[in-house]
Parts: structure tokens; C-alpha cells; sequence
């Protein structure tokens, strides 16, 4: 099966860790990429092995949940046979990838007019806070700080409460795909004309480029959003959290055919004719006396008896779910989107599957790489290095502090 997915023929030396990195390159294993990661060895490789909670001797629960189908190569960049091994390995890949501050991969020497001259048709993908260039580029971003910076917290949460960042890491996962999509568009491009690039992308950027229609509204009316109540879509009337007799459900009618259902469903047809709601925009206008007597009639009834009258009618909702409800719902187990892996210290580790498609979705996992497994292995399938070679390696320092002869 591996040889015929769709990313097979790549090659991705990945100096990555924690998060965002590991999570954008983590669908392009799951596609069938061949992904390196590149560990310092100073630092007991991707900081990820080392999140509490579930985390013991370099292997955690986390580190597996972003680092499935990859392989580790423990390589210290700044040990003069180390770096030259690194440059072998990047005259037979297709891209470089790096989640590190904006000014380090030039102290790296990672970027494309480094390694050019090694390989011209490379990829040099930088997935930073802020980017390679710009007043913020040497500061150290997160996404916390982003989801705050780019103004995503101002409009989260309820009217009367706290700037709430969401309860998932949101720009570092959407900086992980974007930095995944840049680099899978230069490989093509490089292929193409024989001539790699750098790949600029940034949390920053990727917070910033999600505004899309807020940001457009503010730039050119001077819309200001806000924190809505009941997480209230800014335009939609209804579209939020309602209260039901026992918990929440969501409803969005986001097309005028969807609230004549609705009010149909609720017994009361007659709101579709009356003038504060007959419209879009008259019930834009009249959006308190809206919500406020589909609150009142949604309240008489618990999330278990609407769920089926509503989804009949044909209205869009959804029960507002707990993490368990949510990977116990029988559609997550249709689109198959949990997986296996073994791991000889956690047992059968079950994970979330990448949501990416193309053709058949992989049939088989495998657990995230032990720090440096496979190094001996990739440097005598790629580079031919042999066991006398491996060891002069091992007692320059190439792959940690230096050993004695």
C-alpha cells in the first residue's frame, strides 16, 4: 500500500518540534512522504517527546499524536561531520522543513541560498511565529500570543466576559497546513523547472490571512467585531448555541429555506411570515426578539428529543459534544478518522486520523520514531555509510557528544 500513496516519491528532512511543525508534516507522512525528522541530540530531540502528561523516557502520548509514519535521524548541526552529514541527506531530499524562530534558520544555515549549491532543485520550508523578515521576525511566537495578537481572542467568548482563546491550538494546527500546502506547491514548482525556494510561512501570516470577511468588512466599512452571545454568528440570524432543557445544541440556518424549516419544526410557521423575521436582514435587525422566543421554545424540550425533529425537517444542528461524546459519534467511526499504532510502552495507542484525502486513505499506521532509530538505517540506505563510516561519525560527535575512540 505505501508505495502507491500519493506522496511516496517525496523526501522531507524536518528539523521540527512541539506542535505546529510536526502537525503539518505529519498529513504528508500519512500521504506516503518518506519524513525525516532531524533531532538534536543536545536537547533530547522534539521537545514533544517530553509533554507531561503521559510522557516517560522520551516517549510521550503527545509526541505520538503529531509524529506517526516518520523516521529520526539524531543529528547535531553544529559538529562539523554532523553538518556534513546533514548535506548528504539534503543532495537526496526534496525539501527542508523547519518550525523554528523567524532569524534562526539563516544562524542555521538552512535556508535555500545555503543548500543550494548542495542541491539546487530544494525546498527550504520555514514555519515560524512571525517569519523570516519583519519587526517581530527574531521574537519567539506562540499560539497563544497569536490567537491575542491577531485579534482572533477579542471575538471569542461571551459579550460580558474575558478575550477566551479557543480550547484547540488553532493557529499553530492552520500554520502547520499552510506550511504543508507552501512546501507541497514549491516541490511541484521545483520539479517543474529544476529550481527550489524558500518557503516563508508564518503564524503570524496564518493568523492574520483567517480574518477573511471580518477583515474585509473593517478594511473597507469600518466594521468592529465583537464578542457575540451565545457565540452568535456576526451576520446569520439564527445561527448559535441554544440552550435546550438539558444541555446545548447549535443551529445555523444559513439560507432563508433552513428558518422556514425551522420555525415549521418548532410549531410556530406563522414566524416565517411576521415582518421583524420574514427576511435575512429583518431578522438581522430584530435579532434579540428572534433569539429570544427561539430560546424560549427550544428550553421545553431536551437536546434528545430535537436532535431528531429538527434533523428530519431537514435543519441544520448539531449537539454541542464533550471531547468523549465527539469520538464516540458514530459518524467519526464511518470516516474512519481514528487509527492504531503499537508501541512496545504504551500498547495500542489509538489517535485521530489526518483528515487529508487523496484516493484511499492509508491502511496502516506506524508509531512515532524512538530518538534516532532509525539514523544507522537512513544514513546507509541514502548515503551508503558503512558500519566502520557510522562509527568515526558516532566518535566525532556527529550524533551527540563525542565519544572516545
Amino acid at each position: 500500500m505505501s508505495d502507491r500513496l500519493p506522496l511516496a516519491d517525496l523526501r522531507i528532512l524536518a528539523v521540527e518540534q512541539y506542535g505546529a511543525g510536526p502537525f503539518g508534516s505529519v498529513h504528508l507522512a500519512d500521504l506516503g512522504a518518506e519524513v525525516i525528522k532531524i533531532e538534536d541530540p543536545r536537547f533530547g530531540g522534539d521537545v514533544g517527546r517530553h509533554t507531561p502528561p503521559y510522557a516517560e523516557d522520551g516517549d510521550s502520548l503527545f509526541f505520538e499524536a503529531f509524529n506517526r509514519n516518520k523516521r529520526s535521524v539524531v543529528l547535531d548541526l553544529t559538529n562539523p561531520k554532523g553538518r556534513e552529514t546533514f548535506e548528504k541527506l539534503v543532495a537526496v531530499s526534496d525539501a527542508v522543513y523547519s518550525n523554528l524562530r523567524g532569524d534562526v534558520p539563516a544562524k542555521m544555515r538552512i535556508r535555500y541560498d545555503d543548500l543550494k549549491h548542495i542541491n539546487p532543485r530544494i525546498v527550504c520550508c520555514s514555519l515560524s511565529g512571525y517569519g523570516m523578515t519583519g519587526s517581530r521576525s527574531a521574537q519567539p511566537g506562540y499560539d497563544y500570543m497569536l490567537q491575542g495578537l491577531a485579534g482572533w481572542m477579542s471575538v471569542t467568548g461571551e459579550p460580558d466576559g474575558p478575550p477566551t482563546k479557543s480550547g484547540l491550538s488553532m493557529v499553530d494546527y492552520s500554520g502547520g497546513i499552510v506550511a504543508a500546502l507552501s512546501m507541497i506547491s514549491a516541490i511541484h514548482a521545483a520539479r517543474r523547472d529544476g529550481v527550489g525556494m524558500d518557503c516563508d510561512v508564518s503564524l503570524y501570516d496564518t493568523a492574520i490571512g483567517m480574518l477573511t470577511y471580518l477583515a474585509t468588512w473593517h478594511l473597507n466599512e469600518g466594521f468592529e467585531p465583537v464578542r457575540t452571545h451565545h457565540s452568535a454568528h456576526p451576520s446569520l440570524v439564527p445561527f448559535q448555541n441554544f440552550p435546550t432543557a438539558d444541555s446545548w445544541i447549535v443551529i445555523g440556518c444559513a439560507k432563508q429555506k433552513f428558518w422556514e424549516r425551522l420555525v415549521e419544526a418548532l410549531g410556530s410557521p406563522e414566524w416565517a411570515a411576521d415582518e421583524r423575521f420574514a427576511t435575512p436582514a429583518a431578522r438581522y435587525a430584530n435579532s434579540p426578539e428572534c433569539v429570544k422566543l427561539l430560546e424560549l421554545e427550544l428550553a421545553r424540550k431536551t437536546t434528545g428529543e430535537w436532535l431528531p425533529l429538527l434533523e428530519k425537517a431537514g435543519v441544520p444542528v448539531a449537539p454541542i459534544n464533550t471531547v468523549p461524546q465527539a469520538l464516540a459519534e458514530p459518524h467519526t467511526h464511518d470516516r474512519g478518522m481514528v487509527v492504531t499504532t503499537e508501541h512496545p510502552r504504551f500498547g495500542t495507542v489509538l489517535q485521530v486520523a489526518s483528515p487529508v484525502r487523496a484516493g484511499a486513505p492509508r491502511d496502516e499506521h506506524r508509531r512515532a520514531p524512538f530518538l534516532g532509530e532509525h539514523t544507522e538505517t537512513i544514513l546507509h540506505d541514502l548515503l551508503g555509510t558503512g558500519a566502520d563510516e557510522f562509527g568515526e561519525l558516532r566518535r566525532a560527535g556527529a550524533f551527540g557528544a563525542k565519544e572516545n575512540a
